[in-house]
């Protein structure tokens, strides 16, 4: 069978061609995607300040937490935290006094804002600098290479690329931000990298009272420890005495390149986002790659009727036609794995530019290319190929050899009986699927997830009763073709005896309409909806920003103006809660906003629902209806939470909102959540005048000069407020275009196959009288069909999922759906239907119809 098999695909190469494609850009896919996600669960770098420390104690950047499935059992489920977890520095003592460890060196640091008049010099990679305490030095590979080191409060030391940067030298002023106004220094010195490295963060060094003076509250914490083990001890020993001194303590221990982890704790939060985004790009795609694999095989084998009859005819068992079939798809999918794994490297670097340009991962993250993406992608083409031949073949190879050849003269006209029975129930489920989405409002993140699974449901309910739908849109649209002359009416017929071919070109365009549909306006009704509950809960006159955040005290000063009744900063992290589904527990990230109690009914109109918002406390925090149903909180519960370094929070719910996506899903006491925040500022201010007060702008401008790079607004900028949902909304668009792309290119391969299958056909018509604009003409209006049926069907697939969308997000069933957006999808899959069929038909039609009839 394998070597028949082989000689089919040589002798049917362009009947195999889309499959092949089709394969060849899911293993370029797959890959890719492979490459990210070994790049996310690999993204170790080599530390640079704790590269001759053995081992480095410090917070950890996932919060754990136990969790329980349906069945009983319980799992340690994670989510990474977007804040460092600062420790105590008395932690020092104890890990001193342990056997094995030579010297304990604590590092201390914060993130500052080098200025230049009042432009910010940005460091390394466009992050912002670091200082740390001078003490720390002999941890890592910097050394003194010029002037001295840092004495009291006024002096600091930076690595010779910043000063470069920023043209500073020894004995220059510079002038540091951190949460305060401007507080300036002097340069008492360079340090430099061993071996010429430049750093990948710009750093500073101070003594730990210049450290004082600029983050006062950090004053008794520490970033980390840095330790030396004694001669003889191995680092392995080490750990297992330090994790059992750790235990109930803050604290993770860090060895080889993981250090560098504990040093850059910007991977960790950017390898977890890369692994989620690749998997989920990657399972999209196999999982339609399946299905449009299966209606193209399908095609392939619906082509090659004459054949297989024949092959029945002369006693081929069905088991010896499964087995050619499979294994032509295996070697088919074999070879266009191992064309399109190269291809994944391109993918895999295109994706990683796009995800740093949105600021999901540091600018320096880099794909590692290993040998096991490349063998998963093409297993899975194989597999994937093996899959679709096996459901597209089972017709073929059962049928009796006096049916098959029987069968070769016209397409079926009916659906089987088993075909359409599973077309019903899987209309019956869709239904069912939308009737619980309907009566489950609540909780917008599930019901977004079940729009997902309905359209694409629906798409495959759409591809079982293809014909069937095909047959009815063709009688709706037959009286219209009809009226434009002798094109039309060949159209119609020839859309009638082949409804089944023809419903082979709808399906890929269905699925690519309906599923494109549902995926971008979702995000357009998302960021619709943020952005007009920005607009209407800001009831502040004024609002103060700036771009590294704005210091804690501004807020202090600006509420004792004359003319204002009301002023809050802002604090802005995400906070890590369990939620439950059918049983299921899980970790979910919420986004999390700290204000001033005193000051928020002032300032944020949050359209409470339940509860009292002037409760807010330390000891207290408010939720979003979202976060209240995913959590399965109620007013007066208690909310087990941890904040964004991993700290617990047990707490009461005292409120529920409804504008959780124009703000957040947590609202906090702003000092309790400013104090677990790695940076310690505010977003943003917000200011409420008092009645009649006059002039209050002209006294903000001229604060906001005391903290340069303040600005002063009349309201909340809504994409700054939305900034993070605007990156997911371009990852799903990504994802979309992904998926377009492969269906587009699914849809010309199988207008392509189906019109050179009708060679002889356009022979005869032409030997018959028909010239070759007849032809074409009817070609153009048989793609028409099809793209009006693929479109229509694909928009009317796509309503419901949209209308659980909409009621989710916005509690009514209407959606934002821009005239761009249609337009768009309607118009490039249009394009690529029309080619597909009218471009093979011109190169047929230049052979001579006699030659094509022999």
């Amino acid at each position: 069978m394998l070597r028949l098999a082989l000689v089919t695909l040589r002798a049917r190469k362009g009947a195999f061609a889309a499959s092949f494609v089709a394969l060849m850009l899911a293993a370029a896919v797959i890959s890719g995607c492979g490459v990210l996600l070994e790049s996310g669960l690999r993204s170790a770098l080599p530390p640079e300040r704790y590269e001759k420390a053995a081992l480095v104690v410090a917070g950890g950047q996932k919060a754990e937490v136990d969790v329980r499935s349906a069945d009983g059992s319980t799992s340690r489920s994670s989510q990474p935290l977007p804040e460092r977890l600062r420790l105590p520095a008395s932690l020092g003592d104890d890990l001193a006094a342990l056997d094995g460890i030579a010297s304990v060196v604590a590092d201390r640091g914060a993130t500052v804002r080098l200025l230049d008049g009042d432009r910010a010099v940005t460091g390394r990679n466009g992050s912002s600098p670091q200082i740390h305490n001078w003490d720390g030095l002999p941890l890592g590979g910097f050394r003194l290479a010029a002037g001295h080191q840092p004495r009291g409060a006024q002096e600091v030391v930076l690595d010779s690329d910043l000063a470069a940067r920023s043209g500073l030298k020894v004995g220059s002023s510079v002038r540091l931000m951190t949460a305060s106004a401007p507080v300036t220094f002097e340069v008492a010195g360079l340090v430099t990298l061993g071996g010429g490295r430049t750093p990948r963060q710009s750093v500073l060094f101070a003594a730990d009272a210049a450290i004082d003076r600029l983050v006062p509250a950090t004053a008794g914490e520490v970033d980390a420890f840095g330790l030396v083990t004694t001669p003889g001890t191995s680092p392995a020993s080490a750990t297992a005495v330090i994790e059992r001194t750790l235990m109930g303590k803050p604290g993770t221990v860090y060895a080889g390149d993981d250090r560098g982890r504990a040093e850059f704790t910007d991977i960790a939060v950017g390898a977890a986002n890369v692994v989620d985004l690749a998997t989920a790009i990657s399972g999209n795609v196999l999982l339609v790659a399946v299905f449009v694999l299966c209606a193209t095989t399908s095609l392939a084998i619906r082509h090659r009727r004459r054949e297989l009859a024949l092959l029945r005819a002369i006693g081929t068992t069905p088991r010896q036609m499964h087995g050619m079939i499979t294994s032509e798809s295996a070697a088919a999918g074999l070879a266009a794995g191992i064309l399109g794994c190269p291809l994944g490297v391109g993918v895999a670097s295109w994706l990683s530019a796009q995800f740093v340009g949105w600021g999901i991962v540091p600018p320096d993250f880099r794909p590692v290319i290993g040998p096991l993406p490349f063998l998963i992608a093409v297993a899975s083409t194989i597999v994937t190929a093996v899959a679709a031949a096996f459901v597209a073949s089972r017709r073929a190879a059962r049928i009796r050899p006096t049916e098959a050849l029987g069968e070769t003269a016209a397409e079926p006209t009916r659906l089987g009986r088993g075909r359409t029975i599973t077309g019903g129930v899987l209309l019956t489920l869709s239904g069912a699927v939308f009737g619980l989405g309907m009566s489950y409002r609540a909780d917008s993140l599930t019901l977004v997830g079940l729009a997902s699974s309905l359209v694409l449901l629906l798409a495959i309910t759409a591809a079982v009763l293809g014909p069937l739908l095909t047959r009815t849109a063709i009688r709706l649209l037959a009286p219209l073709l009809n009226r434009t002359g002798v094109t039309g009416w060949l159209a119609v017929l020839n859309s009638r005896t082949g409804t089944v071919r023809m419903a082979g070109a709808i399906t890929p365009l269905i699925l690519a309409v309906s599923f494109a549909a549902t995926v971008v306006f979702t995000q357009t009704t998302q960021l619709s909806q943020s952005a007009d509950e920005v607009h209407a809960g800001t009831v502040a006159d004024h609002v103060l920003t700036a771009p590294p955040g704005v210091s804690p005290q501004l807020a202090h000063d600006i509420s004792e103006l004359r003319g204002v009744k009301a002023a809050t900063g802002v604090v802005r992290t995400k906070a890590v809660g369990v939620s439950s589904l059918g049983g299921d527990q899980k970790t979910v990230s919420l986004n999390a906003q700290g204000m001033q109690p005193r000051a928020l009914a002032d300032t944020l109109d949050l359209d409470v629902r339940q509860g009292e918002l002037s409760a807010l406390s330390r000891e207290t925090v408010a939720l979003s209806t979202t976060a209240a149903s995913s959590l399965g909180l109620d007013v007066g519960d208690q909310a087990h939470l941890r904040l964004g370094d991993g700290t617990a929070f047990d707490g009461k719910v005292i409120a529920v909102y409804g504008r959780g996506l124009g703000f957040a899903d947590l609202t906090f006491d702003h000092d309790l959540l400013l104090a677990h925040t790695t940076d310690r500022v505010d977003q943003s201010v917000l200011v409420r005048s008092a009645s009649g007060a006059t002039g209050l702008g002209r006294q903000l401008s001229a604060l906001a000069q005391e903290y340069p790079g303040t600005t002063v607004a009349d309201t909340l900028a809504a994409d700054e407020q939305v900034e993070a949902q605007r990156a997911m909304a371009w990852v799903n668009y990504v994802v979309v275009g992904v998926i377009i792309a492969y269906t587009a290119i699914t849809i010309v391969n199988t207008q392509a196959m189906n019109t050179a299958a009708r060679r002889r056909e356009f022979a005869l018509l032409r030997l018959t009288g028909t010239n070759r604009s007849q032809v074409l003409g009817m070609m153009r209006r048989e793609s028409l069909t099809v793209v009006a049926v693929g479109a229509v069907l694909g928009v009317l697939l796509s309503v419901p999922p949209l209308v659980l969308v909409a009621t989710a997000l916005t509690g009514g069933p209407l959606p934002t759906i821009p005239v761009w957006g249609w337009l768009a999808i309607l118009g490039s899959t249009a394009v690529l239907t029309v080619a597909g069929a009218v471009l093979p038909t011109r190169l047929m039609l230049r052979a001579r119809p006699v030659d094509d009839m022999a």
